[in-house]
């Protein structure tokens, strides 16, 4: 049976309709999954579960309100079991606020709503010219700024980023044993305490208790990665990691939420509002984060039902 995939609209201003709509036609996203569609009546696509009526103009707290609706919506059918997994089309971070929704983005109302510890992960797992081998990226902090990144990069911190992207290797993607490898904070790991302590004294005796490689340097270990030395790198802080992975695979990457009782996928770019309704937006990432939330469950349900020694 085809994965039953939760599919949200995200905010209706922006290209995520329309990105939706697109990989409803596409032959390869048809014959991986069913999708059901959520989102606001009045939004340009027809809808599966309605959350909210949206009408063009209704203003940005409007556009916050239903977009967050449509994740919550999605959430109850994935937790009844109605669905199997989520793809969720990018939302505006202003939006959802102002819609009262106080979250930074979707990683953290996921959190919240399930009371799970997750990990945010960039993934960019079919090959191309500049990575042969997948690339996937896990933040240790997300969307704080980078003057609380120290505060905030604590050993429990990197221990369950290490264990949310351990087990999520291990159940989602197949691996039995994960190489993950953790970046390092400062310029050249610290250069010995030359440009900061930190990856002395915190991140190498975190990176060894939670049983990860490093800190490895910021500029090499990305590569490394892309060139088969490690499953997954754990990076300190939002940019650092969000850079390494766009640069390597922008429109072709997928945004994994682990840590869920169910897999949830997204695009890796926003809203592009100022494209919106053009019919420019490209849908690759959109139907790339179906196609592999559909692999997800459907390898998940293999390893589910085959004995492990």
């Amino acid at each position: 049976m085809l994965p039953r995939l939760a599919v949200t609209l995200g905010d209706p201003r922006g290209i995520g309709p329309e990105i939706v709509a697109a990989a409803c036609r596409d032959p390869r996203v048809r014959a991986a999954a069913q999708l059901v569609l959520v989102g606001p009546a009045g939004a340009g696509v027809d809808v599966d579960v309605v959350a909210g009526e949206w009408s063009a103009g209704a203003g940005i707290a409007r556009a916050g309100q239903v977009a967050g609706r449509a994740v919550e919506r999605a959430i109850e059918l994935a937790q009844s079991g109605a669905v199997d997994g989520i793809v969720t089309a990018p939302l505006d971070k202003f939006a959802l606020l102002a819609g009262g929704f106080d979250f930074p983005g979707h990683t953290e109302l996921l959190a919240a709503r399930t009371g799970r510890p997750v990990a945010m992960m960039l993934a960019a797992t079919r090959p191309s010219p500049s990575s042969p081998n997948p690339l996937r990226v896990v933040l240790a902090t997300t969307h704080i700024a980078l003057r609380d990144v120290p505060a905030a990069l604590t050993p429990a911190a990197i221990a369950s980023a290490a264990e949310v992207t351990r087990t999520g290797l291990r159940d989602w993607f197949g691996i039995a044993e994960p190489r993950i490898a953790l970046c390092a904070l400062n310029p050249h790991a610290g250069d010995g305490g030359r440009f900061g302590r930190e990856d002395d004294d915190l991140l190498a005796p975190a990176a060894r208790a939670a049983g990860i490689a490093g800190p490895f340097p910021a500029d090499t270990v990305f590569v490394r990665a892309m060139r088969g030395a490690f499953d997954a790198v754990i990076a300190p802080y939002h940019d650092v990691g969000m850079t390494a992975i766009k640069v390597a695979a922008f429109g072709a990457a997928v945004n994994v939420t682990l840590g869920l009782p169910f897999p949830r996928t997204s695009p890796d770019h926003g809203t592009a509002i100022d494209i919106a309704g053009q019919g420019i937006a490209d849908p690759g990432s959109m139907i790339e984060a179906i196609l592999l939330c559909a692999e997800i469950v459907t390898r998940s349900r293999a390893l589910a039902a085959s004995p492990r020694a």
